[in-house]
């Protein structure tokens, strides 16, 4: 379901040096003990400017020097916390919780009041600008976002329209109230979802396990697919846009099914439409950090690159060490602790964070999940995961491990 496999604070019912030392980041040239006797520097490739003044999150997204990691969570607000539920029992209906103002504030505030994470997510869905660009859709307590008209021919794209985003106010208006209500303390996020992953909904109705159908129009309509996508591609490139001038200081693009076709079809048919969306953003609002996730991306690290995002988040199944030499020096990176470790014993969720923190680097990393909060995680886990980064410190947490990497010198 949507609300409940991508959304990331929706209905959470939701370089490359070679050798085999740790990658330290890249916060400054620094010589590393490799399989080759030659000392290397490791360039950066940050070329936007930013402010002193911006919220941490931003620094680190930019690749700024910060002294600590930036920490939020996907699926951040949600049913694991006791509020939330409270609410929700007040206000069964997903859509009146994501469509309201005042409750799609106070969602995405719980966490905020409960951990202080440094960012803080919209409550809403991928999904919710669907109805303005002449999709609507109802949402199933247990089948999940129902599409009654799939668009599976050229007639049914005449039912597309140009966003109105007159439509979705109630999303510009609490981006604003997030805004004053965390000021400098925190960034305020926005997201979407990218055009791939929009389009299996609408190609399969809802929700699917097989993605037969998109599939199948890759080859037997793909004039339909790619305007389908297209169309997409400008709607969500101005609903990034409105979000920004509503207050959102960094946007989260969700391609999570995109890891569902092979590579080959994903570079055909998904990355040159988050290309687009980055080129027409990045006009409009060069400096906002753009991060793109994308569930089981293991096998399109190199290949994510090339859509001009900021940020790539890993998910829990990529070693971040590995991921960062991959990678390298040309993109943040983000994530990637296993959300089961919320539910280890609390010294273990800490060895583990400090794992993944030396192993993304000193600079460019954001500290999240590897996917979304699950059900049922102990608030306290929670609590636990934003205490123990928050007490971190990259000076002292890599001062060891430096020494042991530097190669001596003779």
């Amino acid at each position: 379901m949507a609300f409940d496999c991508i959304s990331c604070s929706g209905f959470s019912a939701s370089c490359s040096p070679s050798g085999s030392f740790l990658h330290l980041g890249f916060a400054r040239d620094v010589i590393f003990r490799s399989s080759s006797p030659s000392r290397r520097k490791i360039p950066l490739r940050f070329p936007r400017a930013s402010s002193s003044s911006d919220p941490l999150l931003v620094q680190a997204a930019r690749g700024d020097l910060v002294n600590r990691p930036p920490a939020w969570m996907m699926r951040q607000a949600g049913r694991y916390m006791a509020v939330y539920r409270k609410l929700a029992e007040k206000h069964p209906s997903f859509r009146v919780r994501s469509e309201t103002v005042d409750l799609i504030v106070e969602i995405s505030l719980q966490p905020w009041r409960a951990f202080h994470p440094d960012g803080v997510i919209i409550f809403s869905d991928i999904l919710t600008p669907l109805p303005a660009f002449g999709v609507p859709f109802e949402i199933e307590e247990v089948k999940g976002p129902i599409i009654q008209n799939p668009i599976s021919s050229e007639d049914d794209l005449n039912n597309l329209h140009s966003i109105d985003l007159d439509k979705l106010q109630f999303v510009g208006e609490s981006l604003k109230i997030l805004r004053s209500e965390v000021g400098e303390h925190a960034a305020v996020l926005g997201f979407v979802g990218a055009p791939w992953t929009i389009a299996t909904y609408i190609v399969e109705g809802g929700t699917t396990r097989t993605y037969a159908n998109i599939k199948s129009m890759c080859h037997t309509a793909p004039h339909v697919l790619k305007s389908l996508l297209s169309h997409l591609t400008r709607a969500i490139s101005e609903y990034i846009i409105f979000q920004v001038k509503s207050g959102a200081q960094c946007i989260q693009i969700f391609d999570s099914w995109g890891g569902q076709i092979p590579p080959n079809a994903w570079e055909q048919w998904s990355r040159p439409y988050i290309q687009e969306m980055v080129r027409v953003v990045r006009k409009e609002c060069p400096q906002v950090p753009l991060v793109l996730y994308i569930n089981g991306n293991g096998g399109l690290l190199e290949r994510m690159i090339g859509t001009g995002v900021d940020v790539i988040g890993l998910d829990w199944t990529v070693d971040m060490a590995d991921g960062r030499r991959r990678l390298g020096n040309k993109v943040a990176v983000q994530g990637n602790v296993d959300p089961a470790y919320l539910f280890c014993p609390l010294p273990a969720l800490t060895d583990e964070i400090h794992r993944v923190v030396r192993s993304a680097g000193r600079r460019g990393h954001i500290l999240n999940l590897g996917h979304g909060v699950l059900v049922k995680t102990p608030e306290e886990a929670v609590a636990h995961f934003f205490d123990v980064v928050k007490g971190l410190r990259y000076d002292s947490l890599f001062k060891e491990s430096m020494l042991e990497n530097l190669e001596p010198v003779a």
